[in-house]
């Protein structure tokens, strides 16, 4: 990518100021100080170049949720990346359903894995963060976040509330995960409004048990506001932002 400003840097730029302006909105809206709640955004199906385009314009947080593509553009964009300051690195989540089987590629590039919902997954992802911690691919802990099921329905995954402390206990046990809280996704029947006082609640409970794990993964391109009111640490926004998925992924 040439490093001259272009139209799609220009249009990522608008989008992205106006979900910023949004997100600064709601947190005062909220009474909640600037800066507490995180823009993740949501990079998946576009190429490495608005990745790219994404770091000129200063993001640094980024998510991701399949795998091989995440794996191949985040070491595309990695080779070429050389900041003067080690700590200004980008950082990548994935925010997808993860396979065990795969669980060994992501441990190489995530630093949080959203979407942890059964204990063969949590096992999968310790195996494989141990590997890449003994091998040199990372230097920390795999951050977890528990995905909860709000509404019982398994084709959309989750953990359900009854069984989140189960499994938090496991990975709390695990030897190269590091439990940082939860993350929600709200079902597409009910009121937005409902479903994130369910997550508050949730969250609010666990928070009270596990104190180390307070991050709330919550919110999308069109529920934001009412996340943010409900104490989400972490917006996941991606068409807002980055537009309509290309009909190509690469």
């Amino acid at each position: 990518m040439s490093d001259s400003p272009d139209a799609r840097t220009a249009e990522l730029s608008e989008r992205l100021q106006a979900v910023r302006d949004r997100l600064d909105a709601a947190l005062a809206a909220a009474d909640r100080p600037a800066g507490s709640c995180t823009l993740l955004v949501v990079t998946k199906f576009f190429p490495a170049d608005d990745v790219r385009r994404l770091l000129s314009l200063g993001v640094r947080e980024f998510g991701e949720s399949r795998e091989p593509e995440a794996g191949r553009k985040v070491a595309e964009v990695l080779a070429d990346w050389h900041p003067a300051d080690p700590g200004d690195a980008p950082a990548f989540d994935m925010i997808g359903t993860v396979q065990s089987k795969k669980a060994r590629s992501i441990a190489r590039w995530a630093r949080t894995v959203h979407s942890v919902d059964r204990p063969k997954v949590a096992d999968a992802l310790d195996r494989a963060a141990r590997a890449a911690l003994d091998e040199g691919e990372r230097t920390d802990p795999l951050g977890v976040l528990l995905q909860v099921s709000l509404d019982g329905d398994p084709q959309r995954g989750g953990v359900v509330e009854a069984e989140l402390s189960a499994l938090a206990d496991r990975i709390c046990a695990a030897d190269a995960l590091s439990l940082r809280g939860l993350m929600v996704i709200a079902p597409l029947h009910g009121e937005p409004e409902h479903w994130m006082a369910e997550t508050a609640r949730i969250h609010t409970a666990f928070r009270d048990r596990y104190p180390d794990a307070a991050e709330l993964s919550a919110g999308m391109s069109g529920d934001m506001e009412i996340a943010v009111a409900a104490g989400s640490t972490c917006v996941r926004v991606g068409t807002a932002i980055m537009g309509e998925r290309p009909l190509l992924s690469q």
